[in-house]
């Protein structure tokens, strides 16, 4: 009886083998959320067709693989094929069958259940990420603090590990520090600090951390050792942040001082004023809009405003032919730690221009009338009978002057031109600084040129210019 059963065994495995063509699997059936999971299909046959699988219950197929195995039975050879699947699956599904073509004909696999189940952190685990903060409440704009902890165990074993960063929709990051590694009992701590800014008001989360470490773990396929990379995700917690939004309108937030200087305060006239303006502080410096201010009669160039931690500066450039004040430069902001609105501002600045045009006084000649409007009876002099009785003499002689300048200027035009080309020096690398600004937006060669030019008035640094590209860019404008 005993040998019987065996038989009927046997016989029953053979059936179900020589009948299957395709099956499935999945390895491990039961995981935790985050850790990956293999789907495997085993066909027989001498040939089929590799099915078109893009993800496996939604999710994302991470990597391929296949083996091949060829085998002897009563005197008949078998092939025998595996295609292995790598995914990480969020909830439990139901793996569907899968139609295969095999040897001309198709073939569907059978269907698998696949739990998932929630991972549990356990602070003596082999590897744990962990994401503190020293606010969860703040302002839109306001900076903080995010630290990310992770531990791992020492002798821990990894063949291979991939670290997948937070992520910060909602959020600036403002920066991000080097990694600093410490060692505590048994565990090597790696902390990493986020300066993040909220974006907008309401609820925002910061997405947990992953690691996902690899271990070599060996699996019996057909009788056979084959070794296989095993992959297990390890991840943080989530942080939600309150974000409340700035009062009075108010778009920027934190504690600033600002200032604003120049090379110097007298120059001739049409002669480039290069001034900086910089803000420092800790907020929300990003948005913190150009400084450019409007000035009747001066030419206003501004350049990109620059970052740098917790310093913003950006250059101004301003061109007049008559004196002018540079206006006060100010700065509107929500003080946290006071919780009120302030205003801070630089001093106006006083521009001297040598050779500027001076404004013509007004002669103010009164009228020949025996009465004012109160009635009141006036003498004429003799010197206002003068003025009015030779009024008409001058407006003649000027509209006669002025047609034959006109005339005169019109005939002699070319050689002002040529004139004046003459006498713009392009050595003079402020002044082909103000006169390209204008372009540099829509021409890449003017950009390159300004770029040099202000490495050399602004910096150190000297960079010979291409004279033939200036000479180019300078007629292409019309600007010689």
């Amino acid at each position: 009886m005993k040998n019987l059963g065996k038989t009927v065994l046997f016989l029953l495995l053979l059936t179900t083998t020589s009948f299957a063509k395709i099956v499935a699997n999945v390895n491990p059936s039961v995981v935790y959320e985050g850790e990956n999971a293999t789907y495997t299909l085993n066909i027989s046959g001498s040939s089929f067709h590799k099915p078109n699988l893009t993800d496996i219950c939604g999710n994302e197929i991470i990597s391929t693989g296949s083996q091949t195995s060829t085998q002897l039975i009563n005197g008949h050879y078998s092939k025998d094929y595996i295609l292995m699947y790598e995914f990480t699956p969020t909830k439990s599904c139901v793996i569907p069958s899968v139609e295969v073509e095999v040897d001309g004909k198709l073939e569907k696999s059978n269907s698998i259940n696949l739990r998932v189940k929630k991972m549990e952190r356990d602070p003596n685990a082999d590897f744990s990420l962990t994401l503190k903060t020293d606010k969860k409440e703040l302002y839109v704009g306001e900076p903080f603090t995010v630290a990310l902890l992770v531990r791992e165990k020492k002798g821990a074993e990894a063949d291979a590990s991939k670290f997948i960063a937070p992520e910060f929709k909602g959020f600036w990051k403002k920066s991000e520090s080097r990694p600093i590694r410490y060692e505590e009992s048994e565990f090597i701590t790696t902390k990493i600090l986020y300066k993040l800014a909220p974006q907008r008001a309401g609820k925002l989360v910061v997405e947990k951390a992953k690691l996902k470490i690899a271990t070599r773990v060996g699996g019996n396929n057909w009788g056979r050792l084959i070794p296989q990379v095993h992959w297990k995700t390890y991840s943080s917690n989530n942080i939600e942040i309150s974000a409340k939004a700035l009062p009075n309108n108010v778009k920027i937030v934190g504690d600033f001082t600002i200032s604003a200087r120049v090379e110097k305060t007298e120059v001739h006239a049409n002669e480039a004023v290069n001034l900086i303006v910089e803000v420092q502080g800790n907020g929300n410096l990003e948005d913190i809009e150009s400084f450019k201010p409007y000035i009747v009669g001066v030419n206003v160039f501004d350049e990109k405003i620059e970052l740098q931690q917790n310093r913003l500066h950006q250059k101004l450039v301003f061109v007049g032919d008559k004196d002018f004040t540079i206006p006060a430069f100010e700065l509107i902001y929500f003080d946290i730690e006071t919780e009120q609105v302030k205003k801070i501002e630089t001093e106006p600045i006083k521009i001297k221009v040598n050779g500027s045009l001076k404004t013509t006084p007004v002669l103010k000649v009164k009228r020949d009338t025996n009465t004012t409007h109160s009635g009141v009876k006036v003498e004429p002099s003799t010197k206002e009978v003068v003025v009015e009785k030779y009024n008409y003499f001058y407006i003649s002689f000027a509209f006669l002057s002025g047609l034959l300048i006109g005339i005169v200027f019109m005939l002699f035009q070319p050689k002002l031109r040529q004139s004046r080309s003459k006498k713009f020096d392009i050595r003079d690398e402020k002044l082909l600084l103000v006169k390209l600004l204008p372009y540099k937006d829509n021409d890449k060669d003017v950009a390159e040129v300004v770029q040099i030019l202000e490495e050399n008035i602004y910096s150190k640094s000297k960079e010979t210019l291409d004279k033939k590209l200036l000479k180019e860019l300078l007629h292409r404008y019309s600007l010689i």
